[in-house]
């Protein structure tokens, strides 16, 4: 870690990114099968089209399950800040503190979606102050009684230096196929004064790859050959040793995987889970 971080070992959290994909009935099922597995936290894509809207849907995945719930994440380009605010806030109402607000500057190509709705395409530059815009209308909102915690996903130097200011939890933008010891640097320049929670956004499971947190032609064997941070391995046994492994060495303590994988790694996290 660099020498203005902060460097705790925190308990083992996991998160699932649950769309809704089969029906509802089949949705519910599958909330409280991950409840029921030691999960801790529930998770919202941010894309039109493709499914509900997160708010919603995350109001009625905290009902169902008692779980933390969270968006992962908000594409701040789409999102008016009050708007988007007040709907953050009203979710840590609700859910009565389990909400966390994910948030950040747009996937690859959301360009086209921005032009598609009839949206300003915002520049690269000038988005990370469009989420600035959206914490500080949520800390108004949240007020001096109520935190609403705050996970940013960060890119370049722009964004890696808001989170150092904002963030709650920090998750890293890279390349699926970056490898161990690039993502071990990105981590280690990142500067962390006031110790916030790293979490690791992992797609690719064994064989299989999550559809809402990684590109159709993703490669689950190039993943898993450049040694990248992006794969965990489908043994529950080798998944609990990496797991501790990438908290020792990088300080990741919140592990995100896709629905389809969540019954491969639920032994892992049953095992692991707040340890």
């Amino acid at each position: 870690m660099t020498g203005n971080s902060t460097r705790q070992v925190r308990p083992l959290r996991f998160g699932v990114v649950a769309p809704i994909t089969d029906g509802l009935p089949a949705w519910r099922d599958q909330l409280r099968g991950l409840a029921d597995s030691g999960y801790s936290t529930i998770l919202m894509p941010d894309v039109p089209q493709w499914q509900p809207a997160p708010g919603p849907a995350l109001a009625v995945a905290a009902t169902v399950t008692g779980l933390r719930v969270g968006t992962w994440v908000y594409a701040s380009p789409v999102r008016p800040a009050w708007i988007t605010a007040w709907e953050a806030h009203s979710l840590s109402v609700l859910t009565e503190g389990r909400f966390e607000m994910g948030i950040g500057t747009g996937r690859p190509g959301i360009a086209g979606q921005l032009r598609e709705l009839g949206l300003p395409v915002t520049p690269v530059g000038r988005r990370p102050g469009q989420v600035r815009d959206i914490v500080a209308a949520l800390r108004h909102l949240d007020g001096p009684d109520r935190h609403t915690p705050v996970v940013m996903v960060v890119g370049g130097p722009k964004a890696q230096a808001l989170a150092t200011e904002l963030a709650d939890t920090v998750t890293f933008v890279m390349p699926q196929i970056e490898t161990r010891a690039t993502t071990m640097q990105r981590v280690q320049r990142f500067e962390n004064p006031r110790g916030a929670e790293l979490a690791l956004h992992v797609p690719v499971v064994g064989d299989s790859v999550a559809p809402f947190m990684a590109g159709p032609d993703t490669d689950p064997a190039a993943v898993r050959a450049a040694d990248s941070l992006a794969f965990l391995p489908s043994d529950p046994s080798a998944a609990a040793e990496e797991i501790q492994r990438r908290r020792e060495e990088c300080g990741f303590s919140y592990f995100v995987v896709g629905a389809e994988a969540a019954a491969t790694l639920a032994p892992t996290v049953a095992d692991l889970a707040g340890r």
